[in-house]
């Protein structure tokens, strides 16, 4: 199988904004892999504002950066794969850089929730799980199926999750709230992530005994 049937599906991937984004950067020197680091570059940016909200003053404004910068890492992720593949520019070691800053990007943006909330333990899990999500996702690749991108927490689902608390996080001291918002979102991406992974898992066996 092919890196192109294994894409995941997104829709924002035919719109005519990516196009034109898209087409713009392939005439840049900028190459998708330097996209692909720049996302986790993105991603340590957001992770960070969401420590340091729970640290410093100005929280709505690290809440607002940890939300901007998890988006711009979603854009990332989009824009590598259509300059390489639409634009036709991938490279020989394109896999590793479309995988790996994913996982790196993962980390740094759960943990730096976990870490702003005080709860490093719970962000070990929203990340370990987030992770084995795509281990099985490429597992069933490596076994021959089709890569599955079923959720309910895929990434797109995670950081969908993690912009929307991140702006509801800024209506807590409406009702003396004190970082439960993004405390619940973790629970909800730890357990998510679980059941994706067990769902993932469930699928591959019955198209491998297929």
């Amino acid at each position: 199988m092919t890196g192109v049937e294994n894409r995941r599906p997104l829709a924002s991937r035919q719109s005519a904004w990516a196009a034109r984004a898209s087409r713009w950067l392939a005439g840049t020197s900028i190459t998708p892999n330097q996209i692909s680091i720049f996302g986790m570059v993105a991603a340590l940016a957001s992770g960070l504002c969401f420590w340091v909200a729970g640290e410093l003053g100005a929280r709505w404004l690290f809440l607002l950066g940890g939300a901007l910068f998890c988006q711009i890492r979603l854009l990332c992720n989009l824009f590598d794969g259509m300059v390489a593949v639409e634009a036709g520019r991938a490279s020989p070691d394109g896999g590793f850089w479309n995988e790996f800053p994913d996982r790196v990007s993962d980390l740094l943006i759960l943990m730096g929730m976990a870490l702003g909330v005080g709860l490093p333990a719970l962000g070990w899990a929203a990340v370990s799980f987030a992770f084995l999500t795509a281990y099985v996702r490429e597992l069933g690749v490596n076994c021959g199926a089709r890569a599955d991108f079923c959720g309910p927490m895929a990434k797109p689902h995670r950081m969908a999750l993690v912009t929307v608390v991140a702006l509801l996080s800024l209506f807590e001291p409406l009702w003396q709230g004190d970082g439960g918002v993004l405390i619940a979102a973790l629970w909800v991406i730890a357990v998510g992530a679980a059941v994706t992974v067990l769902r993932r898992s469930w699928r591959l066996v019955a198209r491998l005994r297929d």
